[in-house]
């Protein structure tokens, strides 16, 4: 028996769709996936669009600009469901707001891989093992001036995907701590001859921590740090209608994998050095280390473009377009989205279409986020 759980979805997940040598892959891709449906119908984006109560995963600088002093969020996304019924990601989120210009946020997310049943021989009885991985992060945001806000982030991670081995029920999870560092810009409302609009932007440098490893003297793997920006507009058409149209991109933060003994194939010195690699160092080394040079390394950004329509801040219609070099993931598809807001309580819905080749894990699959927006309302200009 494995020490290691490797299951094959794991060959779907985050950066890990390809089977080219050079794909780069990373420990927890679990947080990769979008966590809520809002973000979700939008192409997978969050970085710079405007505030919600999961602006934690996205940018946690977002969370100064909340108009409520306090948020509740909760999403389900199931995983593999054409495949399998009891692998999901669960979300939760708490932000509040200190004062007008500050704001903390609490979040948690669990992904669980459902029950395994474990036998040694055909007649064995059988050990029940749950698999599961969670993070637990927590931020400060800060308004710097009326129209910027920066925001710093810790996050714990656990990744329990060891299997018991001959009986031993205790097998160790692997464990790592990383920070985020994000900002975010909203502008006044501009006048313009047919219609006001708003400018938007952010950044978020998230996930930069130490290695995580599974065994002591194993092999260490890199976290998904990654650098995300992105920039948007919101056409004010009139008190009860906007439309806000967001890019962004995305650079993952690791390594390429690469031939660094040049013998034509990348074997296990190579990967030996790859791993020698310090995270810090190869956060700097990820700019500029693709073998085939700056053209590579512009095929490790991801874009993504989104849209969503408001009416009477009650109704939004979602779509989304996210895109990935095939060379580096194929990650190519689709997104729909809608939301509901009632009083305090808003429901929100996404639904996933694939445009690779290469099957996506969340494809046709529906996801829901429940919100809760409470307490003293606050102006943003």
């Amino acid at each position: 028996m494995k020490k290691l759980l490797i299951l094959a979805l794991f060959s779907m997940l985050g950066n890990m769709y390809a089977q080219e040598d050079r794909v780069i892959t990373t420990a927890v891709p679990f947080l990769t996936i979008a966590a809520d449906a809002r973000a979700a119908g939008m192409g997978d984006m969050g970085v710079a669009t405007s505030m919600d109560a999961f602006s934690q995963q996205w940018n946690p600088a977002k969370y100064a600009f909340a108009e409520r002093k306090m948020g509740i969020g909760v999403s389900y996304t199931p995983y593999l469901e054409s495949i399998i019924t009891d692998i999901s990601l669960l979300n939760g989120n708490f932000f509040n707001k200190i004062n007008e210009r500050s704001a903390f946020a609490l979040s948690l997310r669990y992904f669980t891989l459902g029950e395994i049943e474990l036998r040694q021989f055909a007649n064995d009885p059988g050990t029940l093992a749950k698999p599961n991985e969670l993070a637990l992060d927590g931020s400060y945001s800060l308004k710097l001036s009326d129209q910027f806000s920066m925001a710093v982030g810790g996050r714990f991670i656990r990744s329990n995907l060891k299997l018991p081995e001959n009986g031993d029920v205790d097998s160790q999870a692997a464990s790592s701590f990383a920070v985020d560092v994000a900002g975010y810009y909203r502008s006044r409302e501009i006048a313009y001859s047919a219609f006001d609009g708003r400018w938007r932007a952010g950044f978020n440098l998230s996930n930069l921590g130490g290695k995580i490893q599974y065994d002591q003297g194993g092999q260490e793997n890199f976290l998904p740090t990654n650098l995300k920006f992105g920039v948007g507009f919101d056409f004010i058409l009139d008190p009860d209608n906007v439309l806000g149209f967001t890019t962004e991109f995305n650079k993952l933060l690791v390594p390429t994998p690469q031939d660094f003994d040049e013998d034509g194939d990348i074997d296990a010195d190579d990967n030996a050095e790859y791993q020698d690699i310090g995270f810090l160092s190869g956060v700097f080394k990820s700019f500029g280390d693709a073998p085939d040079g700056f053209g590579e390394e512009l095929k490790e950004l991801t874009w993504a473009l989104g849209a969503e329509y408001v009416y009477q801040d009650a109704f939004m219609l979602r779509t989304g377009y996210f895109n990935e070099s095939e060379e580096k993931g194929s990650r190519k598809f689709f997104t729909l989205g809608a939301g509901f807001k009632f009083k305090a309580a808003q429901i929100d819905l996404s639904y996933l279409f694939s445009t690779s080749q290469v099957r996506n894990p969340l494809e046709n699959t529906l996801r829901f986020s429940l919100t809760f927006n409470l307490g003293q309302e606050y102006y943003n200009d």
